[in-house]
Parts: structure tokens; sequence; C-alpha cells
């Protein structure tokens, strides 16, 4: 049971890191060039990424703020905190199949 278990939540760990990081990278697009706006497939795939991932950024968002490193230029630490978590919770997926 524990090693299906650990399966499970290793397969959901790692997609939502997938996700995570195509997040990042549409961020570093947008921010790199401004003038970027998706359409077509990548508009809908910008959309199913954004409404998978920001709920727990924004949740966190409100209990950590962005840390400001000077003027204009802020750290998001919410999706930094997301990103280990989810680490985390892959590695415990991975304990759990290797102690079943």
């Amino acid at each position: 049971m524990l090693p299906l278990l650990g399966t499970a939540i290793t397969l959901v760990a790692n997609l939502y890191l997938l996700v995570l990081v195509v997040r990042m990278v549409i961020d570093w697009v947008q921010f790199l060039v401004p003038a970027f706006a998706p359409r077509g497939l990548l508009l809908v795939l910008a959309n199913a990424v954004y409404a998978l991932t920001d709920p727990p950024i924004r949740a966190l968002r409100r209990i950590v703020p962005p840390l400001r490193l000077g003027s204009g230029i802020a750290l998001d630490l919410g999706f930094m905190i997301v990103f280990i978590a989810v680490v985390l919770i892959a590695n415990l997926g991975r304990f759990l199949f290797s102690i079943g």
C-alpha cells in the first residue's frame, strides 16, 4: 500500500513542479519581453498554468509579502516557498515508496 501511495504522491508532485516551471518561464518571458502577449494555444496553456498555481501562491503572498530589494525590485517569496514545499512533498513520496 505504501509504495502505491508514494508513487502517486511523487507523480502528482512532479507534475505540479513541471507546471510551476512552466509558470516561471512564462513570467520570465513576460518580464524580458514586455510586448509579449500569448495567443491561441499558448494563451490556453498560460491560463491553465495560472489557474493551477495562483491559489497557493496568492495565499502565501498574504502571509509572506514579497521581499523588497530596492526601488521597484521585489522577490516573490510565495513562489519559492510553494516550489520548495512541492519538492519536499515529492521527496516524501519517494520515501514512502522506499519503505514500502
